[in-house]
């Protein structure tokens, strides 16, 4: 069988799935591989109590705030896979019969439904996604988040981004219609879907595949203003913003389900290239769209981003042989991409491979180099650090519904891979997995994240699904170390249901997590050996306005003297400055905080500048020169 997400494989479902393996029986781990390591069954997060709100909690250098449960609307509300609520469901995702599926699958299955998906920000609003639709909270008092706006308009996965008055909602699933009603459609009677083929659903008229667009100018009644379909739906897309022009922005669309039939959508068909040049597989889409005329929004370019570009194949790469699949599977799907426009780049997660963009035209991204690794199930998603130098791209093996962290799962698969970027390459250094055991009715693996604005420092926060959530820094590319976690028990210690993180985002000094089952969660970052107050303090020096995470946007810091008191405690930590230097410069600092920055403690800061400019030049390390460089950057033009 074709290696697809099962989020994907899911919604393409049919009868003739019923006798795939997908029963959510536990089972152990198998045996580890000769020569990997496992996780750690020690670790305080692996002896945790299940529950859905009276789970067993652990954390370290995390304080969690508060727990926002999902609104009635947005939950199955049931367990039981014989109950009504149950059959509803899986009937509108379209199972004519799903009685030949396991039970805890059924359960699975429905409550995918329902789940909460990506988070994006604006202002005091975080907009959170779910395959039923959006919930919008208010965040003006992170501890005391408030939900503003529930809209129910189901299609899956529901990912979210927006810009000024404009969200976007991502929709793949075929219960998706033009009008966002629950109705969905009725199944297929079964020589109907036969005659589809794969379990492709009848064509519909009023089904919608593809990128909804709201207006949002009145946050508590989003007014739904443009439609863009497209031949595989929206499982991700990225918001892309064009620093030459300002009338526009673009969404890259990543598909990763079925390619609908011509009947439904004029100009889609599937299949091999070799017998279809003209297939929907094989590419991505992007999407124009006029900011101040958003119902004209449309499909400008599909980029054929796998090409060979020798032989002119369509299909020029694949996952060179993954641990999960019998021999080299071909890639002909991007599952997330991630877009730096600042410095033209993007780095596209592409099922079977890591892959590097050129985006200086947005309407026309042009690959320009390519990785994989037999490690790597599926490329998921990937994260740019800051100075754009390195990549850390995500493996989600399993899809995300299975337990992969468990003791005998290697720490190199369902993993975080980092990659140095030179000169347009991809160098791989290093993996990271939360080093945590697991157990087995827990889906675990490596899933979204954000950086973490600690100035000085490569560091990102990231879900793991019910691994909970992990905050590492990759400073080091070849030695990545863990820095702080939170953890919650299993849902259930006997059946694996669908939960834990789906993403874990930093904005504006709280993390946000997107908690798949239960709601959202607010966290606050604390103090440890590993991250001072001031380090803390620094990266709550940083303010956006809005934020995609997956169109990142460059970090700039304020020339506030807690950002320099942060780059002080790292080079202690590092040993990049004399003990006596380090304790000279923070008494003038402090000086020069008591006297509200006065004309005689500016002057001598500025002089403390000039000593430590010529310094980030000598060192030989990498990270404390940049730290040197920005210590004395702040001491030139200081502010409180």
């Amino acid at each position: 069988m074709k290696r697809f997400q099962l989020f994907a494989l899911v919604i393409s479902m049919s009868a003739s799935f019923a006798a795939t393996s997908f029963a959510q029986d536990l089972e152990p781990a198998p045996k580890l591989p000769a020569g990997m390591t496992g996780a750690d069954t020690n670790d305080p997060r692996a002896k945790l109590t299940p529950g859905w709100y009276d789970a067993g909690e652990v954390s370290s250098g995390i304080k969690h705030l508060q727990l926002f449960k999902k609104p009635n609307a947005f939950q199955l509300g049931s367990d039981n896979a014989d109950d009504p609520k149950v059959k509803d469901t899986l009937g509108k995702l379209g199972f004519a019969d799903f009685s030949k599926l396991p039970k805890g699958f059924q359960i699975m299955i429905a409550q995918l439904a329902f789940a909460n998906s990506d988070l994006a920000f604006q202002g005091n609003h975080l907009f959170m996604g779910n395959f039923y639709g959006v919930n919008i909270y208010d965040i003006s008092a992170p501890d005391k988040a408030k939900l503003l706006t529930s809209m129910v308009c189901p299609g899956g996965q529901g990912d979210v981004s927006v810009f000024k008055n404009l969200m976007f909602m991502s929709v793949e699933m075929p219960n998706g219609r033009l009008d966002c009603s629950v109705d969905g459609f009725p199944p297929d009677p079964p020589a109907a879907s036969g005659q589809q083929g794969e379990g492709i659903p009848a064509a519909q008229k009023d089904r919608f595949r593809g990128v909804r667009i709201f207006d949002i100018s009145d946050i508590r009644n989003p007014k739904q203003v443009g439609a863009v379909q497209t031949c595989r739906g929206s499982h991700t897309h990225t918001l892309v913003v064009d620093p030459k022009d300002k009338k526009n922005v673009y969404v890259y669309v990543s598909g990763t389900s079925f390619v609908r039939q011509e009947e439904e959508l004029g100009g889609c068909s599937s299949g091999t290239p070799d017998k279809n040049p003209n297939t929907a597989l094989f590419r991505i889409d992007v999407i124009k769209v006029p900011v101040a005329a958003p119902q004209n929004a449309a499909v400008v370019s599909s980029p054929r981003v796998f090409i060979d570009p020798r032989s002119g194949a369509i299909n020029g790469l694949n996952d060179g042989g993954s641990h999960d699949a019998k021999g080299p599977q071909d890639t002909d799907q991007c599952h997330d991409i991630t877009v730096f426009s600042e410095i033209g780049l993007a780095a596209g997660a592409c099922s079977g491979n890591g892959i590097l963009l050129d985006i200086r035209d947005p309407a026309n991204p042009k690959r320009i180099d390519a990785v994989n690794d037999p490690n790597y199930a599926y490329w998921h998603s990937a994260t740019f650090s800051n100075d754009g130098k390195k990549v850390l791209f995500t493996d989600e093996w399993g899809g995300g519904l299975g337990a992969r962290c468990r003791e005998n799962d290697p720490n190199v698969w369902g993993a975080d891979a980092i990659f140095n970027l030179n000169d347009g390459k991809l160098n791989f250094q290093s993996y990271y997995k939360i080093p945590a055991a697991q157990g087995d009715s827990e889906n675990c693996v490596a899933h979204n994240g954000s950086l973490v604005p600690v100035p000085g420092r490569d560091i990102k926060v990231q879900a793991w699904y019910q691994g909970g959530i992990s905050i590492v820094d990759f400073t080091d590319s070849a030695k990545p170390v863990e820095i702080a976690y939170f953890d919650r028990g299993a849902l259930d210690s006997k059946m694996l249901f669908l939960g834990g993180y789906w993403s874990s985002y930093w904005y504006n000094g709280y993390i946000y997590g997107s908690e798949i089952a239960r709601g959202l969660d607010v966290f606050e970052i604390t103090p440890t050996a590993q991250l001072t107050r001031n380090e803390i303090d620094a990266a709550k020096s940083v303010k956006v306005s809005e934020l995609n995470v997956q169109n990142q946007q460059r970090i700039v810091w304020p020339n506030r003297l807690v950002v320099a008191k942060a780059y002080l405690d790292q080079l202690e930590r590092s040993n990049g400055l004399p003990s006596d230097e380090i304790a000279s410069i923070r008494s003038a600092i402090t000086d020069a905080e008591n006297s509200k920055l006065g004309k005689k403690q500016k002057e001598n800061l500025k002089k403390l500048a000039k000593t430590i400019e010529p310094k980030a030049g000598q060192t030989s390390n990498g990270a404390n020169a940049v730290r040197l460089k920005g210590l004395a950057d702040v001491l030139k033009q200081p502010s409180l």
